[in-house]
């Protein structure tokens, strides 16, 4: 619960008068978005014991945390009514690489060095080892949790939005905010390339291009408030 409070009174809402107390959070802010909230934090606490031979967890989580704040604003800078459901989208979208790390760490190994040698995406060289990729993995983890679709389209899809069916714009959302954060080098999750980008999901986002810098801009000044209270700063 302090944690709550700490995201709610930080940069990250920008609320103008201080928030007291769990149920004025809620008021305020709404009972699904603050499920998706700490469904979000909650995860990051999930996993803390992948081999650092893989990936170095806090810069896993500083990319997912980027990934999750750059979807926010975007979601945000579009109207939509959720936004936090986009920040929690994008802080999972990967988690399907920490399934792999875990219970099959040989075929994760060889995909990554195959992909490092190659050059070609690392999704691209696990469907090669194991007939699937993180991103699979991921949509079935989400699927036994029982999360709602535009969660499990966004995961599922983020690397072919238009794939998704019934909600492409959660998975653009992933997908776009995937591609920024490597653009801007914040974090790794032991991906070595950077990830084909789909041009379709631009399109599905409705924003000008000349007006992502901003969206960019605000979601860093977000990111920092996130890392913080994420105990990352």
């Amino acid at each position: 619960m302090s944690r709550l409070l700490r995201v709610v009174n930080s940069a990250f809402f920008s609320f103008p008068s201080r928030v007291d107390d769990v149920g004025q959070a809620v008021r305020v802010v709404g009972t699904t978005q603050i499920r998706d909230l700490a469904l979000a934090t909650s995860v990051m606490a999930m996993f803390d014991h992948i081999p650092r031979e893989f990936v170095d967890m806090d810069s896993f989580w500083r990319h997912s945390l980027a990934c999750g704040v750059i979807g926010r604003a975007v979601a945000s800078r579009r109207g939509e009514h959720n936004v936090e459901r986009f920040f929690a989208e994008g802080v999972l979208h990967d988690v399907g690489h920490l399934i792999l790390y875990v219970h099959a760490p040989d075929e994760a190994r060889e995909a990554m060095v195959r992909a490092r040698v190659s050059g070609r995406p690392l999704h691209h060289c696990e469907r090669d080892i194991l007939g699937y990729d993180h991103a699979d993995v991921g949509l079935a983890l989400l699927r036994q949790w029982n999360l709602p679709e535009p969660f499990q389209e966004a995961v599922g899809h983020h690397h072919a939005p238009s794939r998704a069916l019934l909600h492409p714009v959660d998975a653009a959302v992933a997908h776009v905010a995937e591609l920024t954060v490597h653009a801007l080098g914040s974090g790794r999750t032991g991906e070595e390339q950077v990830p084909p980008f789909d041009p379709a999901a631009w399109d599905l986002l409705g924003i000008a291009l000349e007006d992502y810098p901003a969206v960019v801009e605000d979601a860093e000044r977000q990111l920092s408030a996130a890392l913080s209270f994420m105990g990352m700063a």
